[in-house]
């Protein structure tokens, strides 16, 4: 609904300029005066007028009046940020350590079971296999391993079909489930059960229990259904998981010599890479590494990264993945080079004291070695023997096998022969158990905890997810050893039990109510990466939600970017205790709108885990809580009105102790809890006090919105369509003066309107917006939409309901509506019309052709305008010259952000195209590879599919990937209070350009009256769109080599005098299928 103008306005003002220009030729036309007192005028009246609906049916009077009767009988206490941080802290130490204890017994049971059994070659043993259960063949009868496996759903698993009374078994494609070490595995492992069970029952939050099996089975309770992929494959393997990885072997520093020489053409180079990045998935945060590639010259895969190592997180792997592309083979492999620089890189990184200071390795993959090198040997590594040795052999020859197997020997390292790619990930693996064995003889039982992650991975087991996507959670792990006395100088490792704790838990224990309005808890690890924090956005969108590559690795310094010196972030990573303040700029309403505030920051370590805590306060009222007083009875009986809710993420009462509670919504708990119906439940009772004051104070709005909703008048306010309020205990009620299936914004305050309710992260947008306006007056805002052209046909309006006339009165509530845009606009218009002469005649209107009338919010977006189209849109696109003079006048300021969780598009294509491209070799032997593979999986299921599909899947979505991780710097603009109106002319090429700026009282509106006569076009739009922030190569090179301050775990075992190193491999690992008899068809091709 725009003002009524005449259809032809924009043609006739053309024509009008056109003939003035004409007429003045090259003298500069005055500008348009905008009387001020006009735009006063119709500001007032606006803003008395709208001010009156929203106060009138938000009820926002009489509840301050309420609260205010209850002024005397309330405590006024200010948060002590210290003691609030070691309270929670000392709570989530109880909670991670009745998780670790369950997996310890985990542990017990099987070292125990491990220890009485005796393997036995010909073991017959019927177990549940994860893929097969359930599974009958064409006479209906169940397949072999594919008994009868009761499955029903289970609330607590997000509705999965489970059994919570067993676990079951996953075996990986590429393994025979008969093998004999499987089949004794299982058997002796299934006295888990037991103790699953058990744990289950003692905590029964408890979600996701397993052990992972050395031997690359994988026993998970409750047992659930695997379904294989499209290709009928399970690529899962237990072992080259995080959790497993990181309980079995120590942080480790290690340097990849990769043979570039001539011998290494075709496949073998293929392989080589392949194992290459197979190595780079069992690296961790704390392990470091580099890769040099060797013929004649040594070759640093990143040049960058000269004679240092570097952290092994996701970006650096990834960094170093997309160098190996470009390696190509050619000269002669001189090896003596490449083992003397590894040996001093390893030697002078050690020295720096920045890398794990534990275990050091050096993986050599190579198609031959025509030397044993002992004098290098003798030289740097023995007789301590260090440094480990772990020997590739790429190929089917085995001339040169006995040299290498000698070096893997020598150094307490293992030798391996990859013959073809699908042998790559069961032999690099080996590695992992040689660096176990001296935990394992250590009899060392270390607890690690994994950063957070999302395991999409595991098909079935790993589908929970919450009304915002994947759970993130964090896995505590042990591993498990043979205790056999035989085998205590192998340090023989049978596998490592673990359990997931999703992040929600921990918010579980958060008090959010303690935290004021913008406060909040955060977790990080001990390299600093966030574990749990509200400005964590795991997820992007292109076309559907994906997941962000390097979602794990966010560093606290990315989302606390104003801390810049890093002290709040080194603090904790230091696992100090104490207090930091900055001042900072909080988005708000999908990053649009920014907040400036105080931050006060108290901080503690979590102990028995590698984290540390965080609470931030916002100075102000976001530091006072206050406690109100009412009888439990007076609280129970306006509990019980049917439009009072609760904020269902936060934790009134415990649910998941007991499953008969898990159905419960937190109201209905409170209920129960109050009238001693449930005495199993554990509820908060200060928290439950304080709700059952808000309810007792705010339940007369209900009978005052009522009594609206009967006397509305049938035309003056059809426009309001929603009443809400929301206390700081998170109780909310609503009220709707329409049908439900009226209302223009069906999803407001519903579950999945995470910005407008109360959540486990934060307030609702409209409340934290009115904390932060002047007392009384309210906060106008549209809802921005997700979609590129669906505007908005709401508006919000809400305020802030305060204890006292004071900076420290906690804000108790916030109350508001939402009416119709359309409504809205029509009171602005009207409003606009008014005149200050007696006769009746305006001076000047806003219909008037030569000027544009807009409403603008305090952030500079465009509530009304004559063009609905604009509604929604950033003023200075629209109007750039004039924001930019109210930029430069001081009337809003601008006010820079950055985002390093960006998502960018690719500016380069894969390197996996362009060498395809450039070398018709390969593109060719790429091509015939693809046919014999093709031909060989038509033949038969064959093993190589598990590698095939993993990788190339990989490959074609690197390909496809359009969207890359990148850091951005974008503006925000926020109005200055102190400024209530402004004039101004702007001098542009051949006119001078008015405008009249002028604030709509107790809101955070501004009307805009700008002369339309001069376009004043030489001035560009001001944009909000981010920029990408690109860094030159130096500077590129500086971040890779940059180390953050981080804490090495405290636990490392190395090294062990009493280590057997004579077991250091030899045969190829027994692979599971005879159709792997099929693999030299291809290798004939390939390796000629």
């Amino acid at each position: 609904p725009g003002s009524p103008r005449r259809a032809s306005r924009g043609a006739s003002a053309l024509l009008a300029a056109a003939l003035l220009y004409a007429a003045l030729g090259d003298v500069v036309r005055s500008e348009q005066q905008i009387p001020l007192s006009v735009v006063k005028l119709w500001a007032s009246a606006f803003g008395g007028e709208i001010k009156s609906i929203a106060a009138k049916y938000s009820g926002s009077q009489l509840l301050q009046k309420k609260y205010k009767e209850y002024e005397k009988d309330v405590a006024i206490e200010e948060i002590d940020g210290l003691q609030l941080v070691k309270k929670l802290a000392k709570n989530m130490e109880e909670m991670f350590h009745k998780k670790s204890e369950a997996v310890r017994r985990l542990v017990e049971a099987a070292e125990e079971a491990h220890l009485k059994h005796e393997f036995d070659a010909d073991l017959q043993y019927e177990y549940f296999n994860a893929v097969l259960i359930n599974e009958r063949d064409k006479d209906g009868n169940f397949l072999e391993l594919g008994k009868e496996f009761i499955l029903a759903p289970n609330d607590h698993f997000n509705n999965l079909p489970v059994n919570i009374s067993l676990s079951d078994v996953q075996v990986p494609t590429n393994m025979y489930n008969k093998d004999p070490a499987i089949v004794n595995g299982v058997y002796w492992s299934e006295s888990l059960n037991k103790v699953f069970v058990d744990n289950f029952d003692r905590d029964p939050s408890l979600i996701w229990q397993y052990f992972g099996s050395a031997k690359g089975f994988f026993r998970q309770y409750p047992g659930i259904k695997w379904e294989p992929d499209e290709n009928g494959v399970i690529a899962f393997d237990c072992r080259n998981r995080k959790w497993y990885i990181q309980a079995a072997t120590s942080p480790k520093d290690v340097v990849i010599l990769v043979d570039v020489s001539g011998s290494m053409k075709g496949l073998r180079l293929t392989i080589a890479k392949q194992t290459v990045s197979s190595i780079l998935d069992t690296l961790g945060d704390d392990d470091f590494f580099n890769i040099i590639a060797y013929n004649e010259e040594l070759h640093y895969v990143e040049p960058c990264l000269n004679g240092t190592l570097v952290q092994a997180d996701r970006t650096n792997k990834e960094h170093f993945r997309e160098h190996l592309d470009k390696l190509f083979a050619k000269g002669i492999g001189m090896l003596d080079i490449a083992l003397n620089e590894a040996f001093n890189i390893l030697s002078d990184f050690n020295h720096t004291g920045q890398g794990s200071i534990c275990s050091q390795a050096i993986m050599l993959i190579t198609d031959g070695a025509v030397d044993t090198y002992d004098t290098i040997f003798a030289k740097y590594n023995w007789p301590d023997r260090k440094v480990r040795i772990f020997t590739y052999l790429i190929g089917r020859e085995a001339a040169f096998a006995d040299n290498l197997k000698w070096m893997a020997c020598a150094n307490k390292g293992f030798f391996t022969q990859i013959s073809t790619l699908a042998d790559v990930q069961e032999n690099v693996m080996e590695y992992l158990h040689v660096l176990s064995r001296p935990k394992v003889i250590d009899q060392e039982h270390d607890v690690v905890w994994t950063e957070a992650y999302i395991d999409s991975t595991l098909p079935q087991a790993q589908k929970l997810t919450d009304d915002q996507g994947p759970v993130l959670m964090t896995t505590v792990a042990m591993p498990v050893f043979s205790k056999q006395n035989e085998t205590r100088s192998k340090g023989i490792l049978l596998g490592v039990v673990g359990t997931d704790v999703p992040v929600k838990e921990l918010l579980k224990t958060i008090p959010k109510y303690k935290l004021g309005i913008h406060g909040y808890a955060f977790a990080i690890t001990n390299n600093g990466y966030i574990l749990t924090h509200p400005e964590l956005r795991l997820l992007y969108e292109e076309g559907k939600k994906r997941r962000k590559p390097n979602y794990s690795s966010v560093d606290l310094s990315e989302v606390e970017w104003e801390d810049r010196d890093d002290v709040l972030r080194n603090a904790m990573v230091n696992r100090k205790t104490g207090k930091f303040s900055m001042e900072v700029k909080k988005t708000v309403d999908k990053g649009k709108r920014v907040l400036v505030m105080t931050n006060d920051y108290y901080y503690t370590d979590i102990k028995g885990t590698p984290f540390s805590l965080g609470v931030a306060l916002s100075r102000g009222h976001g530091k006072y809580f206050f406690r109100g007083n009412v009888t439990i009875e007076e609280g129970l009986h306006d509990l019980e009105h049917p439009d009072v809710s609760l904020a269902d993420e936060w934790s009134y009462c415990n649910t998941d102790l007991h499953p008969e509670h898990r159905h419960l919504s937190q109201l209905e708990a409170i209920k129960l809890y109050l009238k001693g119906k449930e005495p199993l439940l554990q509820c908060d009772k200060e928290l439950i006090q304080e709700v059952l004051f808000d309810a007792v104070v705010s339940a007369p709005i209900e009978a005052y919105w009522t009594s609206l909703a009967l006397n509305k008048s049938e035309n003056s306010d059809k426009g309001v369509e929603v009443a809400f309020l929301g206390t700081r205990t998170g109780l909310s009620r609503i009220n709707l003066f329409v049908g439900a299936e009226q209302l223009t914004n069906q999803d407001f305050l519903k579950a999945g309107d995470k910005e407008n309710i109360f959540n486990a992260d934060h307030f609702p947008l409209w409340y934290r917006r009115a904390a932060e306006q002047i007392p009384g007056s309210f906060v106008y805002s549209i809802p921005f939409s997700t979609g590129p052209v669906n505007k908005s046909n709401v508006v919000t309006a809400s305020t802030s309901i305060q204890l006292l006339d004071e900076r420290k009165s906690p804000v108790v509530a916030a109350v508001g509506i939402q009416m119709k845009l359309e409504f809205f606009q029509r009171k602005f218009w009207t409003a606009s019309r008014q005149c200050a002469s007696l006769d009746g005649k305006c001076s000047i209107s806003c219909d008037d052709e030569t000027v544009n009338c807009y409403l603008i919010d305090n952030n500079g977006f465009i509530l009304v305008s004559e063009d609905y189209t604009q509604t929604g849109d950033f003023f200075g696109e629209i109007e750039g010259a004039v924001m930019n003079k109210l930029l430069t006048m001081g009337s809003f300021k601008r006010i820079t952000l950055y985002d390093y969780q960006a998502m960018c598009r690719a500016n380069k294509e894969s390197s996996d195209g362009a060498h395809g491209l450039l070398d018709p070799y390969n593109a060719f032997l790429s091509a015939v590879k693809w046919i014999m593979t093709e031909l060989v999986l038509f033949l038969v299921e064959f093993n190589l599919c598990s590698w095939w599909h993993s990788d190339m899947t990989a490959k074609a979505q690197k390909l496809k990937q359009t969207l890359e991780p990148c850091d951005t710097e974008y503006p925000a603009f926020v109005s200055e209070r102190t400024i209530k109106e402004t004039t101004g002319n702007i001098a542009c090429e051949d006119c001078s350009k008015s405008f009249v700026i002028q604030q709509i009282p107790s809101s955070n509106l501004f009307m805009v009256v700008v002369d339309s006569s001069c376009l004043c076009e030489s001035v560009a739009p001001i944009t909000m769109a981010p920029i990408e922030i690109r860094y030159n190569e130096s500077l590129k090179c500086e971040r890779l080599k940059a180390q953050k301050i981080r804490r090495r775990p405290e636990s490392c075992h190395g090294f062990h005098p009493e280590e057997n190193a004579r077991e250091c491999g030899g045969a190829p690992s027994l692979r599971a299928q005879t159709v792997l008899l099929l693999l030299p068809l291809l290798l004939m091709l390939f390796s000629r």
